[in-house]
């Protein structure tokens, strides 16, 4: 610990301070392309987990129930060697966009399937009585109302997303936790542990914590407002 008031080894992260923010970059860059991918598994899973045909329901719940029960340093584990013996040449980079979205996109499938349920089942029926069919009910009526609702736990699911590209690390991956492990191991850098990890957990902290007080605001205005309708519902009755 004696590293963390270390003047010298403070000095030395300060040195090389671009490799951390290098380290960031390559995080976020992970993130944003894993989340892309996440969401149009999870968005497609969604669908399929509240359709009406249940072969896709089923698909859905298995895939889910895979990916949320096992480790996703597992899944990069396996995914980067299995490939690797398999023959199939990939980088590491795109390994670790892969592995992210696969594994996210079962929480993402989560949350839209919990916000299209959430919608009272007469807006169904109703959509269906005008004639809309399943595609045309779910762009034009259900998804608009679900977007509310989904937001809050999708911006969670972002901020997740973020630390856990710290996983990437066991690939030799260019992600910041993995640009500061080389760094307080290197020839010339090591032994600045203290500082070079405070650091990277600052990083961390200044991307992921403005996305949760986003998050738990937006959620807590939701439930405010809800609150207010019912009030505002029984006012009216009372002055029928």
């Amino acid at each position: 610990m004696e590293t963390v008031w270390s003047a010298k080894a403070w000095a030395t992260v300060w040195q090389y301070r671009a490799t951390f923010l290098n380290g960031l970059l390559n995080t976020l860059q992970s993130a944003v392309v894993g989340l892309l991918i996440a969401m149009a598994i999870g968005f497609a899973l969604g669908l399929m987990a509240t359709g009406s045909v249940k072969g896709l329901r089923m698909f859905a719940r298995a895939y889910v129930e895979f990916f949320q029960n096992t480790p996703l340093i597992l899944q990069v584990c396996f995914l980067y060697y299995a490939l690797a013996y398999s023959g199939v040449k990939i980088t590491v980079v795109t390994v670790g966009f892969i592995s992210l979205g696969l594994y996210h996109g079962a929480y993402v499938a989560e949350v839209v399937r919990a916000g299209i349920q959430s919608i009272p089942l007469g807006q169904f029926d109703a959509a269906r009585a005008q004639g809309f069919e399943y595609t045309d009910t779910m762009r034009y009526i259900i998804l608009p109302q679900t977007a509310k609702i989904i937001l809050p736990p999708m911006i969670n699911q972002v901020v997740a997303l973020i630390k856990n590209t710290s996983c990437l690390y066991i690939i030799g991956g260019a992600d910041l936790i993995a640009t500061t492990y080389n760094f307080v191991t290197g020839e010339s850098t090591g032994g600045a542990y203290g500082p070079a990890y405070l650091v990277g957990g600052v990083l961390f902290f200044c991307v992921c914590y403005p996305l949760s007080m986003i998050a738990g605001r937006w959620e807590r205005r939701l439930k405010e407002r809800d609150a207010v309708k019912p009030d505002k519902a029984d006012a009216k009755e009372a002055t029928a």
